[in-house]
């Protein structure tokens, strides 16, 4: 086949093509490696690094790096796999995450990547930020608190809608996500069908009235690992590298 390039990940024949990295690649082929910043249909991003895999023995971003003709990957090594824990880690502890009472619980891809590396107590200190929650749209609500800065709003407003809704202002430790007006949510161009709200991994941003909707213990990791539909090979009919 044109362009079709063969390389293994942790022993296995893997068979992408040119152009592909090794994030599309794996899910193409049924293997899960675990990522946050990277979605299906958004411009690889690169920023949370838990989808680091060793490329000839060295770490690299799967979201972002391309295959090529026989290198070797490593994917699931209990040093990844400790390396992972720790970014989980520190983004619980970095921001304001109440899983028991959140209304993204069961649906969070931070919370279920806790959960499939095995996080128990964060071995970090809580940062315990002051951070403020945007109300002002009448269908949407952005909570500071939760944003993991993954930027997937920010590229699904700018790829998918086609508007310019969200950014980030600040740096370091007073970086945080904002939206395009003055006044706030309220002020843009967003709607609760934009693709924005749906991107978000986590509980930052919300579409209003809907949280409980579904019942907890029926959500969609409450009985399968983040990564099962990757594992089970439902990503090969899809074009592009997995959630």
């Amino acid at each position: 086949m044109s362009g079709e390039i063969t390389f293994t990940i942790d022993g296995t024949e893997v068979r992408g093509q040119a152009g592909q990295s090794i994030l599309q690649a794996a899910a193409m082929a049924s293997i899960y490696i675990p990522h946050l910043c990277a979605k299906r249909g958004l411009t690889a991003w690169g920023s949370c690094r838990v989808c680091t895999v060793l490329v000839n023995g060295r770490p690299q971003a799967a979201c972002i790096q391309p295959i090529a003709e026989g290198i070797v990957v490593e994917n699931d090594t209990e040093g990844l796999r400790a390396m992972r824990r720790e970014l989980i880690e520190m983004l619980f502890v970095e921001g304001n995450h109440f899983c028991p009472f959140c209304e993204k619980s069961g649906n969070c891809e931070l919370q279920a990547m806790g959960y499939r590396l095995g996080m128990l107590a964060p071995q970090y200190p809580y940062f315990f930020p002051v951070r403020d929650v945007d109300a002002s749209h009448p269908d949407l609500f952005l909570d500071r608190n939760r944003c993991i800065l993954c930027a997937r709003c920010v590229r699904a407003s700018q790829e998918l809608d086609g508007k310019n809704v969200y950014g980030f202002v600040g740096r370091g430790a007073d970086k945080h996500i904002a939206a395009n007006a003055a006044n706030g949510l309220v002020g843009t161009d967003a709607a609760v069908t934009d693709m924005a709200s749906e991107a978000c991994p986590v509980g930052s941003l919300m579409k209003k009235r809907v949280g409980y909707a579904i019942p907890i213990g029926q959500r969609m990791y409450d009985t399968k690992p983040i990564g099962t539909d990757i594992e089970s090979g439902s990503a090969r009919a899809q074009a592009g590298g997995g959630r």
